[in-house]
């Protein structure tokens, strides 16, 4: 069962040890440095070179435990010898945000299968990898855990020239609902957080020009989001305050999807 622990309100993770899939930059670099600053020890894991560098510098600056390890989530290989080091570095995993991301954008009647099967095996198939893997750990560990995937608005919603994209999200969505179901009786909560356009790599990749302004005047917030939001959503459903919660997808769009 997800037992029940008084609230505090403080969202500490002191003495956690977390991991971040795609914590190299844009949300995952942001959360990484949100759980280092509620005093997690962090793992930035990330196919960049830059995975050590940022994981030198949280510890500088907070304080904590915390290693950079480069992994590639079709590998199932790679994936078991990332979680290996963590284990072997942290001495087990309570906190999973897996993030990593890939997006290609074209008109259903020009996207080619090779294209949709990529954004499947990154976006659904390495994120279910990677989840897989760390949950197993919770369990052998005996002490519950927190997985957070970043899933999409375009998981429930219809996007022009999303079509591969928003197939890749929605079963995520569909796997987060499952695992949660499966794994609560170990403890484990399993959660999404689905944001609207955030500004990093992916989203200037995806909006530009016209179609950028002519999002952002459907947005009601009148913007997109910026990293630090998306990961304070994540924190809430990495700590104890949001036991309660698990198998959802939380969105955070601005209220994009209210109408």
């Amino acid at each position: 069962m997800i037992a029940y622990q008084k609230v505090s309100g403080s969202f500490d993770l002191t003495g956690k040890n977390a991991i971040v899939v795609g914590g190299a930059g844009g949300i995952g670099e942001a959360t990484a440095e949100m759980y280092a600053r509620k005093g997690a020890n962090v793992a930035i894991v990330d196919m960049k070179d830059t995975c050590g560098e940022i994981a030198a510098r949280l510890a500088a600056q907070f304080g904590v435990k915390a290693i950079g390890v480069r992994c590639d989530v079709t590998s199932q290989e790679s994936v078991d010898g990332m979680l290996a080091a963590v284990v072997e570095a942290f001495g087990g995993v309570d906190i999973l945000a897996a993030m990593p991301g890939f997006v290609d954008l074209y008109r259903a009647t020009e996207t080619e299968i090779s294209c949709i099967e990529k954004h499947i095996n990154i976006n659904a198939i390495g994120v279910f990898r990677v989840c897989k893997a760390v949950a197993n750990q919770m369990i052998v560990q005996g002490r519950g855990g927190k997985i957070v995937c970043v899933t999409s608005q375009a998981d429930f919603i219809a996007i022009n020239k999303h079509v591969a994209y928003t197939m890749s999200k929605a079963a995520l969505v569909g796997m987060i609902k499952v695992c949660a179901l499966e794994w609560a009786e170990y403890g484990i909560n399993v959660n999404g957080v689905a944001p609207t356009v955030v500004n990093t790599y992916m989203g200037e990749k995806a909006w530009q020009g016209k179609v950028k302004t002519d999002m952002i005047e459907k947005i009601p917030a009148h913007r997109f989001a910026e990293t630090d939001e998306i990961a304070a959503a994540v924190l809430f459903l990495s700590c104890p305050e949001s036991n309660m919660i698990t198998g959802e997808d939380l969105v955070v769009d601005g209220g994009f999807t209210i109408y």
